[in-house]
């Protein structure tokens, strides 16, 4: 059942967690290019479908921590320092999304927002709290599971 559970979980990190984090990464760009030429209907395009991006797999995404808790339970890691860290930095990356970067990019789809750089700055620090997730469950420093 471990197997199947941790299977789950990483697959669901690839397909899920995997185009929210390319769609918010081009999104800054192409609101510039927007932004620099108003009114053109093939950035305007891309900022929609970016944005949909983000927000459909960020539902989809809430798969990963469930399975994730699944496979910890399973593995009898739940108290795990490693794990612990994991969990806090992984409800940080969903708050980032969901309070800074999706709203920033629907007041850009909306033709509210104007400041891509800050939107740049969410994006960034939202890739940065997943990258660590994934090194520590990679490296899991102090665990007993053999890594």
């Amino acid at each position: 059942m471990t197997k199947f559970l941790l299977a789950v979980h990483v697959l669901a990190a690839i397909v899920a967690v995997g185009p929210v984090t390319i769609a918010a990464s081009m999104f800054p760009p192409a609101a510039r290019r927007a932004l620099a030429v108003p009114g053109d209907p093939g950035a305007t395009g891309t900022l929609h479908l970016l944005h949909r991006i983000c927000r459909i797999y960020a539902l989809v995404g809430v798969v990963v921590p469930v399975f994730g808790f699944a496979t910890a339970s399973e593995m009898g890691v739940l108290g795990s320092a490693w794990l612990i860290v994991s969990i806090v930095l992984t409800a940080l990356a969903a708050a980032v999304l969901a309070a800074l970067v999706l709203p920033a990019q629907n007041a850009v789809v909306e033709g509210r927002g104007t400041n891509p750089a800050r939107l740049a700055m969410f994006t960034g620090m939202f890739n940065l709290l997943w990258a660590t997730v994934t090194v520590l469950m990679i490296v899991r420093p102090g665990s007993t599971t053999g890594a």
